[in-house]
């Protein structure tokens, strides 16, 4: 069964969906984050690209260069980053991270939000996805 890493911060997705994708613990990703000099508290992690790509780097796994626009569940690749719950504040972009993934035809997203009452995702039509960042995994 798969277990979804939960954030333990309000502002940790991004460090819980990398944990998600390289199969580490909140613990293990946020201290590796933080060695880099990435802390869930700075609020770039919601708007900037760059955080999430560089701790997937360190772990040898590649991204796509650019966000590539949603275009349909069917379409995307069987492992990306989706930033969904996208907003503006003060003309700066801010957003979810999530991972969504297609196992053996089977799609679903992992959503690292305490707050939900399922963390494995499959009600795509209330994911609103924006933009999303291929993973390629060797």
């Amino acid at each position: 069964m798969l277990e979804p890493v939960m954030q333990e911060e309000a502002t940790g997705c991004g460090i819980a969906t990398v944990a998600n994708i390289l199969g580490k613990t909140y613990a293990q990703m946020k201290a590796s984050a933080n060695a880099m000099g990435i802390y869930a508290d700075d609020k770039s992690l919601w708007s900037d690209t760059q955080y999430v790509r560089k701790m997937l780097f360190s772990a040898d796994v590649k991204t796509s260069t650019e966000e590539i626009p949603f275009a349909s569940w069917s379409t995307l690749p069987d492992l990306a980053l989706l930033a969904i719950k996208h907003h503006q504040e003060a003309g700066k972009d801010f957003l979810h991270w999530v991972v969504f993934k297609r196992v053996d035809g089977k799609a679903f997203v992992l959503d690292s939000a305490s707050y939900l009452p399922a963390n494995i995702r499959t009600d795509f039509e209330d994911m609103q996805p924006k933009w999303f960042i291929e993973v390629i995994i060797k």
